[in-house]
């Protein structure tokens, strides 16, 4: 199997978005666990060391597991690697980074509750909203008949706590929009300090007028400092919307093919409405390694896309096993199942040499 960063190189890099503020630490420490033993390249995740250990506790779980042979799974994870970690920050403001609140006690006695009903993370119960488990995807909003629901941002400053994620982890994702060049410096000059040990360094950005302008100056601006590390532009099409159905995935295949356009050093990974189409989306275009669109000799990066990250979708696909129990390896059959679904959702990226691959399984 392929380390983390050979994926990368080979255009079959596989990352689990847990979500920039979601911290509903059951269900992040059994994601992280399910999709690496599924072969995920990198887990991505909230810069809070609570969330860190979570994801580091489910790591340690699945190294036990693919080092017992005599565990139910032990014959499928041969050449098991552990995922690279990632943390997600902010510079200015970003939809990831933002909670939905509201004050249950002027909610109307005779409301049905839609904004319950629409909420794909189970996140709102009679309570109001349960902080940990909001991700910010903003569904609730314009559902509510009362217009009671309000986002209330929350981004991820580069202080001591973040920095204290910053050296448990080998990746960082640094989230961002067009036009925020002065908010990107200043973290950028905050945080420089603790990103020599990194592999990975993401930009997640969606499109704007002026993206390809933008993400040169990016470039010009981290040059200097990450020699050796591995970048990567996340292209986030479409954000938090890969669970709401096929078409979402459009967006973010047509900002990558927009982004590949313009040659920018480093790797492009999709993201944002990314879902069990992607990787077919990608191949018909002849923008996926599998394409055999590059030429001999020439690195994926040159004219194919790189990987695909997951965060919507790969988190509904489980949610059904992840939330009969906190321990995921306690319940054998539940474990085994959400392997199988993320595999179904991991092995098409992986399985770069297939010309037919089947769909990933449907949640």
């Amino acid at each position: 199997m392929k380390t983390p960063l050979q994926s990368l190189q080979a255009g079959c890099w596989f990352k689990l978005i847990c979500g920039a503020s979601y911290q509903a630490l059951p269900e992040v420490r059994s994601l992280a666990l399910a999709y690496a033993l599924a072969g995920a390249d990198c887990i991505d995740m909230a810069a809070d060391p609570a969330v860190v250990a979570t994801v580091k506790s489910g790591l340690a779980a699945a190294q036990r597991i693919a080092a017992d042979p005599a565990h139910p799974l032990g014959s499928t994870l041969r050449g098991y690697r552990r995922p690279l970690l990632m943390v997600s920050m902010s510079a200015g403001e970003d939809p990831h980074f933002r909670k939905a609140w509201f004050d249950p006690a002027v909610c109307p006695v005779d409301c049905d509750h839609p904004c319950e009903q629409i909420c794909p993370a189970a996140a709102i119960d009679d309570g109001g909203v349960i902080d940990a488990r909001c991700y910010g995807c903003g569904r609730c909003l314009p559902v509510c008949p009362y217009g009671l629901i309000e986002a209330r941002s929350q981004p991820t400053s580069a202080d001591a706590i973040a920095q204290q994620t910053l050296t448990q982890v080998e990746a960082l994702e640094i989230h961002t929009q067009v036009g925020q060049l002065d908010e990107f410096r200043h973290l950028w000059q905050t945080i420089r300090p603790w990103i020599d040990h990194l592999s990975v360094i993401s930009v997640s950005c969606p499109d704007g007028e002026g993206l390809i302008d933008y993400f040169q100056a990016l470039q010009r601006l981290m040059s200097l400092h990450t020699l050796g590390i591995a970048l990567i532009w996340q292209t986030d099409g479409r954000p938090m919307s890969g669970d709401i159905g096929k078409g979402t995935t459009h967006a973010a295949v047509r900002l990558a093919q927009k982004v590949l356009a313009a040659h920018l050093p480093g790797h492009i990974q999709l993201a944002g409405g990314t879902n069990q189409y992607t990787v077919f989306k990608l191949r018909e275009l002849g923008v996926w390694q599998p394409s055999k669109a590059c030429s001999e000799g020439m690195p994926v990066s040159a004219c194919c896309v790189s990987g695909i990250a997951y965060g919507s979708y790969a988190r509904r696909l489980l949610m059904t096993e992840i939330e009969q129990t906190h321990y995921l390896e306690e319940d054998p059959q539940a474990l085994k199942t959400a392997v199988a679904l993320a595999r179904s959702l991991v092995m098409p990226v992986k399985q770069v040499d297939e010309e037919t691959i089947k769909p990933a399984a449907q949640s």
